[in-house]
C-alpha cells in the first residue's frame, strides 16, 4: 500500500480542521490582491480611505496577516510527513511528482487565473526541499525552525534600517544639492538604491493609473500585466521573502507533527496555554507594529509590516495561538464537519477563491478592481466563505476528493482513483 493515496478512514480531522480554518483565513489577505493596485498590499496607505478601513486594516493585521499563511505552510510541512512518513518509504519518486504537478498548478493559479499573490509555486519549490528533512526527529526540527526564525528576523531587522540607511543618504543628498554641494559618490550610490525602493513600492499615480486600466480591461489586457508581475516576483522576492518565509514555518509543522501536537495527542491544558502565550505575544508584536504604522502616518517604511524586525516572530506567535485554541475546541468535543471538508478541498477551494476574485475583480468579469474601499471588498470574502462551508460538504457526500484533489492523485500515481462514491444520491434525488 506504499504506493497508494491515503484512504479516507485515516484522514486526521484535526488537520483538516486546521486546514480549512487557514484556507478561509487566507482569503482576508488575498483580497487586496485582487481589490487593489499590487503595491496596496506592502503600502496599506495606498487602500486605506477612511476610519472604517483603518479598523479593517487594523483588525487583519492583528488576527490574520502572516499567520493564516503560517498556519497553511505549518499543515504543508505536516503534510509532507504523512506522504513521506509513517513507514511509507520508497516515496522519494512520488514525492518529485506530486510536488512538480503543485508547481504546475501555481503557474496555472498565477498566469491563468490571474492572481498576483499565488503561493503555490513557493509551497512546490518548498516541498523539494522538505524531502531531505523528513527523517529528522520533531525536537532536532523544533530546534532547526526556531534557529531559521532567528536568522529570518535579523535579515528583517538589517533590511528596516537599511533602508531607513538610504533614505538617510538620499535626504542628505538632496540637502547637499540644494546648496550646491558635490554630492559624495558614496552617498549618491546609496540615494540612487533608495529611489529604486521608493518607485518600485511607491507607484506614481500615471503608473496606477496603468495597472487598474490593464486589470479591469480585458482578460487579454489583465493576462498581459498579470504575465509580467508575476515573472517579476518569480524572479525577486519569491527567492529573498516567499521562500525563506513558507519554508520555516513548514519546518515546524513537520515538527509539531512528529511531536503530535497537531494531532491533538497533547492534553487540553497544553492547547489552552498554546493559545494564550501564542495570542498574548503576538497580539501584543502586531498591535505595536500596527500603531507604529499608524503613528507614523503609513510611512513607506515603518508600514511596510513584512519588513518589520518583529514580523516573524509575531506571526508564529498568533499561528501557534490559532493552533492552540481551534485544538482545545477539538479536545473539548467540538466537530466541524464543514471546516474539515473545507480542508479536504484546500487545493480545490485556494484555486476556486482565485477564479471567483478573478470574475469579480478583473477584466475577465466585472473588472472592479480599484472600484471598492477596503472595508466594502470583505463584503465579498463572507459570501465565499459562505459558499466554500456549503459547497464543500455537499460535494464530498458524493465523492471521494475535490475535483483538483482527485486530479492531483491521477498526476501523481498514474492511476485514477475512484471519484464518486457507490451510495452518492443520484441527480434525480
Amino acid at each position: 500500500m506504499k504506493n497508494q493515496p491515503i484512504v479516507e478512514s485515516d484522514r486526521i480531522e484535526s488537520l483538516d480542521v486546521l486546514r480549512g480554518f487557514s484556507l478561509l483565513g487566507i482569503l482576508l489577505m488575498n483580497i487586496i490582491g485582487f481589490g487593489f493596485v499590487a503595491a496596496a498590499y506592502t503600502v496599506p496607505g495606498l487602500m486605506i480611505q477612511d476610519g472604517a478601513d483603518l479598523f479593517a486594516w487594523g483588525i487583519i493585521e492583528l488576527v490574520a496577516e502572516g499567520s493564516m499563511r503560517g498556519l497553511f505552510s505549518v499543515l504543508f510541512g505536516a503534510g509532507v510527513i504523512l506522504f513521506l512518513g509513517n513507514k511509507r518509504e520508497g516515496r522519494g519518486w512520488l514525492h518529485v511528482k506530486r510536488t512538480t504537478w503543485l508547481l504546475f498548478f501555481g503557474l496555472f493559479n498565477g498566469y491563468v487565473l490571474l492572481w498576483t499573490g499565488d503561493i503555490l509555486v513557493t509551497y512546490a519549490l518548498a516541498g523539494f526541499l522538505l524531502y531531505f528533512f523528513r527523517n529528522f526527529e520533531g525536537r532536532t526540527l523544533l530546534r532547526l525552525a526556531i534557529g531559521l526564525t532567528v536568522l529570518i528576523t535579523l535579515y528583517n531587522a538589517g533590511s528596516h534600517f537599511g533602508l531607513k540607511h538610504l533614505r538617510a543618504n538620499a535626504e542628505t543628498a538632496v540637502a547637499l544639492q540644494s546648496v550646491d554641494q558635490p554630492v559624495p559618490e558614496e552617498v549618491a550610490a546609496l540615494a540612487q538604491q533608495w529611489e529604486g525602493f521608493k518607485n518600485e513600492y511607491t507607484p506614481t499615480n500615471t503608473m496606477m493609473d496603468q495597472e487598474l486600466s490593464a486589470r479591469a480591461g480585458s482578460y487579454e489586457s489583465a493576462f498581459m500585466w498579470t504575465a509580467h508581475h508575476n515573472t517579476v516576483i518569480l524572479m525577486s522576492s519569491l527567492w529573498s521573502f516567499l521562500l525563506p518565509d513558507a519554508l520555516v514555518m513548514m519546518i515546524l509543522g513537520m515538527a509539531l507533527y512528529k511531536l503530535g501536537v497537531l494531532q491533538g495527542q497533547c492534553a487540553r491544558e497544553v492547547y489552552a496555554k498554546m493559545a494564550v502565550a501564542g495570542f498574548a505575544i503576538g497580539f501584543a508584536i502586531n498591535g505595536f507594529e500596527v500603531w507604529f504604522a499608524v503613528q507614523s502616518q503609513f510611512d513607506l517604511i515603518d508600514a511596510f509590516l513584512k519588513l518589520a524586525p518583529t514580523y516573524h516572530l509575531g506571526r508564529m506567535a498568533v499561528t501557534l495561538g490559532w493552533i492552540g485554541l481551534l485544538l482545545w475546541f477539538i479536545k473539548g468535543g467540538w466537530h466541524s464537519l464543514r471546516l474539515a471538508a473545507v480542508g479536504r478541498m484546500a487545493l480545490t477551494n485556494y484555486l476556486m477563491q482565485s477564479l471567483l476574485c478573478m470574475l469579480v475583480f478583473t477584466g475577465a468579469g466585472l473588472g472592479w478592481v480599484g472600484q471598492l474601499q477596503l472595508w466594502q471588498v470583505y463584503g465579498i470574502v463572507f459570501p465565499i466563505w459562505l459558499l466554500q462551508l456549503w459547497l464543500s460538504p455537499w460535494w464530498l457526500k458524493r465523492y471521494y476528493y475535490g475535483p483538483i484533489e482527485w486530479l492531483w492523485r491521477a498526476l501523481t500515481y498514474g492511476a485514477f482513483p475512484t471519484l464518486r462514491r457507490s451510495n452518492a444520491p443520484n441527480r434525480a434525488q
